[in-house]
């Protein structure tokens, strides 16, 4: 009885958090009106996965509950790529996004391609968080990436290791939610170590 309850909270949590978990971002990059410090390469990166991942778990019936937020977290990054594509003046190159988040179906053609592109999704969405980390290594700065939409990622990611553990067990399913946890938690540290480095600069410079 304890176990269920704890698997709804997990499960409602997750859904709820991700639900607004992009918002941050996109506030923050509508506030901006720039995308400093926001790879463009990790979102699409971390879009592949989200399909992969909700194509795999919808494939072979997976309880709804564990995968729901996927959609909205699609849509979400959607929203954001279009953001970052409008003002980097590239809003044209929009039809490659679309292109993509239309194509999941073809992952279901035969029953090999989706396990292989399952196998393959743990490190496409590593790249995706890697990506995000070289872009600020490489300015070091965090420019106008949002920690808090970093933080619950790496909540829900969490959540995840746990709802998975007890209701399907898919041992890929848990190595990817364990190494997307560790690195969502590695961005946040970086985006938070940046973030402080730069309000440091800036009240010595006044």
């Amino acid at each position: 009885m304890q176990s269920d309850t704890l698997l709804h909270i997990a499960n409602f949590s997750t859904l709820f958090v991700c639900m607004v978990l992009k918002f941050p971002q996109i506030f923050v990059l509508m506030r901006a009106k720039c995308s400093t410090g926001i790879s463009l390469n990790s979102l699409l990166l971390e879009l592949i996965g989200f399909i992969v991942f909700v194509t795999y778990q919808m494939y072979y019936n997976y309880p709804p509950p564990t995968y729901l937020e996927y959609p909205i977290l699609i849509a979400q990054d959607v929203i954001l790529l279009l953001l970052i594509l409008y003002y980097n003046g590239s809003l044209r190159q929009s039809l490659i996004v679309l292109r993509l988040v239309g194509g999941w179906r073809l992952l279901t053609v035969e029953r090999w391609i989706i396990d292989l592109a399952m196998s393959l999704c743990t490190f496409i969405s590593a790249a995706s968080k890697l990506a995000q980390l070289q872009c600020m290594w490489n300015s070091k700065d965090a420019g106008q990436v949002s920690a808090l939409s970093w933080g619950m990622a790496t909540y829900t990611c969490m959540a995840r290791i746990y709802t998975t553990s007890v209701t399907t067990g898919d041992m890929q399913v848990l190595v990817r939610f364990v190494a997307m946890t560790l690195l969502n938690f590695w961005v946040l540290l970086t985006v938070i170590y940046y973030q402080q480095r730069r309000s440091s600069s800036s009240k010595k410079d006044d």
